[in-house]
């Protein structure tokens, strides 16, 4: 039974805030919180992604980044990651995570969700809407 995912970004402050409040959402009765490998710790949201969020009736309200560590990793039923290099540093840093550790494209055909960080509001969209399928598709996964 998975009750509790953790998602992975790079920073923390664009792809994996929107993700964690997108499945925060669909299923409230799971812990959902975010990381990056590489996270602007304590940082809030991207100004972009906080955006886009709100065009779509959404809060990244009181995010702060948080970075990944291996004690954080052990404490999450399921990990997914934006992409394979996300999957290749968390197997470093914690090798016992490995098999609870996937992309958040897994069903989309192992899709990787590029980082829009410092691009356009129109990348930060197609950003959004690519998540926003890939966390559908786990949602039917997760409460099936």
């Amino acid at each position: 039974m998975i009750d509790s995912i953790l998602v992975i970004c790079t920073g923390n402050i664009c792809r994996s805030p929107i993700a964690e409040r997108l499945l925060r959402q669909a299923l409230p009765d799971k812990k959902c919180d975010s990381a990056g490998m590489g996270a602007l710790v304590n940082h809030s949201a991207d100004p972009s992604a906080i955006e886009v969020m709100e065009n779509h009736g959404l809060s990244l309200d009181n995010h702060l980044g948080v970075q990944f560590t291996a004690e954080l990793g052990r404490k999450y039923d399921l990990i997914l990651v934006m992409e394979k290099l996300h999957q290749e540093q968390i197997s470093r840093i914690s090798p016992e995570v490995r098999g609870k550790t996937m992309l958040l494209g897994h069903w989309m055909g192992q899709t990787e969700i590029p980082d829009p960080y410092r691009k356009s509001q129109e990348a930060f969209e197609a950003v959004y809407q690519l998540i926003d399928q890939a966390c559908q598709s786990w949602m039917k996964k997760l409460s099936g």
